[in-house]
């Protein structure tokens, strides 16, 4: 079995009953009464998105563009590649462009899905996917009205050493930072 095939393991747990605790148009949380892998009661909170995550490194010239925003959950300002959610029934390249254009002006003409994974997989299932933007046209950014944006344009060098530094620390920015530096390393950039 190769690291990228899914193991066919049978559930180790058992669920004995569910409820929804909370539910709202981004989240849905279940609450499980299980029994555990060594045969003991419990419970497992699980958060379910009902978006897709999605991120876009927008590269020209070995640049990418950053997003600077306060981040009501962590308390702080945060910087990270344009981001947002696709909607069941949307493809995610097409909300990989919409988010880009919205968020710095940016419209690509060419997008390479870069890295897939699932954020936190101890208490949640929601999955994402980081997308490469090449070919740039600039062009005037609309964000939502929930969002207070900084756009800044920045070297690949500088968002890894930030990266490493700490200063990026949203998941889809540092996953798709350090793809593309690695593939830029391998020649593959």
């Amino acid at each position: 079995m190769t690291a990228n095939s899914k193991d066919a393991r049978a559930n180790p747990f058992q669920i004995a009953s569910s409820r929804d605790v909370y539910d709202n148009p981004w989240i849905r949380v279940t609450e499980h009464e299980i029994i555990n892998p060594r045969g003991r009661p419990g419970i497992y909170g699980v958060v379910h998105f009902h978006h897709r995550g999605v991120g876009v490194v927008p590269y020209e010239d070995g640049r990418i563009w950053l997003v600077g925003q306060y981040r009501f959950p962590l308390g702080q300002y945060s910087w990270e590649i344009p981001a947002g959610g696709a909607p069941l029934g949307e493809q995610v390249e097409d909300t990989a462009r919409r988010e880009l254009r919205e968020e710095t002006g940016l419209v690509t003409a060419s997008l390479e899905r870069l890295v897939s994974m699932h954020l936190s997989t101890s208490v949640t299932d929601e999955a994402a996917v980081v997308f490469l933007a090449r070919s740039l046209t600039r062009g005037v950014a609309a964000p939502e009205d929930t969002e207070e944006l900084e756009v800044i344009e920045v070297s690949l060098d500088d968002a890894y050493a930030r990266v490493r530094r700490g200063e990026i620390t949203e998941a889809l920015s540092v996953i798709g930072i350090l793809e593309l530096f690695l593939r830029r390393l391998e020649g593959r950039l």
